[in-house]
């Protein structure tokens, strides 16, 4: 199977199409060490790039996965059976290839901790680059906290309009664009002030996007669901985390999107799956994008317990990742439940 899209709206449309989602395996070098470290396992470049083929090889991934993520290092890396550099490995699966192209999160001037994504710099001359080694999608991630002050207006509007550049410049480069702005999930606030926040950032991010000429049909967004703070009292169960949401972005987010592809934050592998399912539940048939998933921690981690940088064990993580990709499959079609576990 060969990928055959002809322009930036099948892209989207591939990526975010019911029954598959996208495998995050962008972490950077730094984040993959601190999960290495929990497995005991050196974090060398042999052993990152053994990971990542662990994952890409799972037997029929296609089935549940529709394009991956890629660190910078993975990209520029080769399949262990054929030596095929991995965007062509995964179009072969009919899987799209795609990059993160931030630079990470950087304190803002003049606030308090609040965060900037860097990374515009270059990047039109890095996009043409990685569209010509088979990229067609991209990330960039940027990163809002609540607390008793923040967010600020400045921060919302600083990072809006950096996601909006980078937009437009994937566009520019025939490289589909995922929107990822992400309200962390750090903190004690509870879900109504999730919603607020969540409902503030997207208008402002759509409205940034429009106003820097990016089509929403060859776009994915990459959001938060509205979840209560980790540290909350009172954490918000799967029907009102699921109904929140929905409500949330039924507000916010244009029926010309194709699809919004969640992240997990840090939610339990079940909890992103429930969460998923009941959405998708709600909205039934005649929902306005497809509701997907693009997880990394939520796709991966099951994996990377059975692995442990052994290759003796790397059918048996293989197993566990397929199970959770399936899972997560399940819940796009809202057919998932607790009992499949």
């Amino acid at each position: 199977m060969t990928l055959k899209l002809d322009n930036m709206n099948e892209v989207a449309e591939a990526m975010v199409s019911p029954g598959k989602g996208i495998l995050a395996a962008d972490e950077s070098t730094g984040t993959i060490g601190k999960r290495f470290d929990q497995i005991n396992t050196e974090s060398t470049e042999q052993n990152r790039n053994a990971y990542r083929d662990l994952l890409f090889s799972s037997d029929n991934i296609q089935e549940y996965i529709s394009g991956v993520i890629m660190y910078d290092e993975t990209f520029h890396q080769s399949s262990l059976d054929g030596g095929v550099s991995y965007p062509e490995y995964l179009a072969s699966k009919g899987i799209i290839p795609g990059i993160k192209v931030d630079a990470g999160a950087h304190d803002l001037a003049g606030t308090d901790g609040e965060k900037i994504t860097s990374g515009l710099d270059g990047l039109d001359e890095r996009l043409a680059a990685y569209r010509k080694l088979g990229a067609r999608f991209a990330k960039w991630r940027a990163v809002i906290n609540i607390t008793e002050l923040n967010p600020s207006d400045y921060c919302i509007n600083t990072n809006a309009h950096a996601l909006a550049r980078y937009a437009a410049l994937c566009q520019s480069n025939d490289i589909v664009p995922i929107v990822e702005p992400e309200i962390l999930m750090d903190g004690t606030h509870d879900i109504e002030d999730s919603f607020v926040v969540t409902e503030e950032v997207l208008h402002t991010v759509f409205s940034e996007l429009y106003k820097q000429g990016v089509q929403f049909e060859e776009i994915i967004l990459k959001p938060n669901m509205v979840l209560s703070g980790y540290d909350a009292d009172k954490r918000a169960g799967v029907d009102e985390v699921a109904s929140a949401t929905v409500q949330c972005f039924l507000r916010s987010v244009p029926a010309a999107v194709p699809g919004i592809a969640f992240l997990s934050g840090g939610q339990s592998d079940e909890d992103a799956t429930a969460h998923l399912n009941a959405m998708n539940q709600i909205l039934g048939e005649n929902k306005p994008w497809n509701l997907s998933f693009s997880y990394g921690r939520a796709l991966q981690q099951p994996a990377l317990k059975a692995w442990q940088g052994k290759d003796e064990n790397t059918s048996r993580a293989q197993e566990a990742f397929l199970k959770r990709a399936k899972l997560n499959s399940l819940a796009t079609l809202g057919k998932y439940s607790t009992d499949q576990e």
